[in-house]
């Protein structure tokens, strides 16, 4: 098990593909913090790897949100003791469609989501690293931020982003 007993945060983990890393993750032996915007489907989630022998909870948060990232961390510092992993999981798209089509509130979203959670989670967490010497950001991005796809140029430029932002963080970090 070569995650035995690390506290493991997977954003976005009620479902899709942030469900399957909290089950992997909890199958390798990790304490997961599943978080997700929906509380109750991260409860599911985590009910059901607790059912599978895993340790798991449920935490609500809003990854695009500066307070309850704040919240996340600290809840899970005041149940857990720490943080060893941090899956940047969560996301969210716009219709595919033609470009001049998505709103200011739709753009503003899927970068608050997809973006800006990045930055929330490198402001609360990185801190907590640094204090325990030690820490892992896994960051989630997608193909669509190196071969973009038409309908989604909003999107792809998110997951672009995120891949950047990726590879500055581990370059600045990784000492």
């Amino acid at each position: 098990m070569q995650l035995q007993d690390k506290v493991s945060v997977v954003t976005g983990a009620a479902s899709g593909f942030g469900a399957g890393i909290a089950e992997r993750f909890a199958a390798e032996g990790a304490r997961v913090v599943v978080a997700d915007i929906n509380l109750a489907g991260a409860q599911r989630e985590a009910e059901a790897i607790r059912s599978r022998g895993g340790q798991a909870h449920a935490v609500h948060v809003d990854v695009s949100n500066n307070d309850s990232m704040a919240a996340l961390v600290q809840d899970i510092l005041r149940t857990d003791g720490r943080i060893d992993i941090f899956v940047n999981n969560a996301g969210t798209t716009h219709k595919n469609g033609p470009l001049l089509s998505v709103d200011e509130a739709t753009f503003d979203r899927v970068y608050a989501v997809n973006v800006k959670s990045i930055y929330l989670s490198v402001m609360h967490v990185v801190p907590v690293f640094r204090s325990q010497g030690r820490g892992v950001f896994l960051n989630i991005a997608s193909t669509a931020g190196v071969r973009p796809r038409p309908g989604l140029t909003w999107y792809n430029g998110t997951k672009g982003a995120v891949i950047t932002l990726t590879k500055s963080l581990a370059v600045e970090l990784a000492a």
